[in-house]
């Protein structure tokens, strides 16, 4: 009898394993069988006041992040539908006062910026989503917003706006 039930959870155990399949990857990101192709499109720029060079740098950034951490290839806007595809606008791009002293001076200052992205899938479950991203760098109130700008961009903003763009989108967070 005891022979019986190890050979009956065995084959269960061997049954439940075989039906489950689990893609993993070095970055964690999930790509569905059959997908090949990404088409991250020009992130325009629909906010009132912005940096002229931000649209190129988020898209490139994002383009970037998406074909060195996947196998997807990235395709132009005039080849055919890719099996995912990325559009969006930056629609927020502020300077505000983050930190007030006392004597109602602001210590610190912030820069946030917002952007839209739509993701859409054409394979798999085609579950894509709409959503706004929005990161915020400080810096202290007695420099120039003009003289930090690109730095804040460069090293804060940007980088973790991507990072949550493609989590968001390929890791399901």
């Amino acid at each position: 009898m005891t022979t019986s039930i190890r050979t009956f959870i065995t084959l269960a155990i061997i049954a439940l394993l075989g039906g489950c399949s689990v893609h993993y990857s070095t970055t964690g990101a999930s790509i569905d069988q059959g997908a090949s192709t990404v088409n991250v499109r020009f992130i325009e720029n629909r906010a009132p006041i912005t940096n002229p060079t931000i649209s190129q740098k988020v898209t490139q950034k994002l383009r970037d992040k998406v074909t060195s951490q996947t196998r997807l290839i990235q395709v132009g806007d005039n080849e055919p539908r890719a099996d995912y595809e990325f559009r969006g606008a930056i629609t927020g791009y502020s300077f505000s006062n983050a930190a007030v002293t006392n004597v109602d001076k602001a210590a610190t200052s912030r820069l946030n910026v917002t952007i839209n992205i739509t993701f859409i899938k054409r394979i798999g479950d085609k579950k894509g989503f709409t959503q706004s991203f929005t990161r915020s760098a400080d810096f202290p109130a007695s420099q120039l917003p003009s003289s930090v700008e690109n730095n804040l961009l460069d090293n804060n903003i940007i980088p973790g706006i991507v990072d949550d763009i493609f989590n968001r989108a390929f890791a399901n967070w």
